[in-house]
């Protein structure tokens, strides 16, 4: 099996930062893709950023310019690096991972159990 363990969420003032890593462990051949989603009280999981194993990276347009996602692929780890946050930006964060496990000829998505971000003065 693969596991995705989220950390460091909490309760953060208007303008200041976070930053969550997402580590991933188990019977891992190859980590492919790997990103966060976030998914708001009454609103739909939505995808924030995604960084694919050559470290090519992609964003929601609401974080362009705020939000940095990086990967350390010694370590199986992404990080989400969040500043000038905003209480828009209030939500349970998930990692999620494209992985190839040892011994199978197949790519498949695993997700953590998410960590909550509240952005409030």
């Amino acid at each position: 099996q693969v596991q995705l363990v989220e950390s460091g969420g909490g309760l953060v003032q208007p303008g200041g930062s976070l930053r969550l890593s997402c580590a991933a462990s188990g019977s891992i051949f190859r980590l492919n893709a790997m990103g966060w989603h976030r998914q708001a009280p009454g609103k739909q999981r939505e995808l924030v950023a995604r960084i694919t194993s050559g470290s090519s990276t992609n964003y929601v347009d609401s974080v362009k310019g705020r939000f940095t996602i990086s990967r350390d692929n010694a370590k199986n780890t992404v990080y989400l690096q969040m500043n000038s946050l905003k209480p828009e930006d209030t939500a349970v964060y998930y990692c999620n991972a494209n992985v190839r496990r040892r011994g199978s000829f197949i790519d498949m998505d695993y997700w953590g159990n998410g960590t909550l971000v509240t952005v409030s003065s």
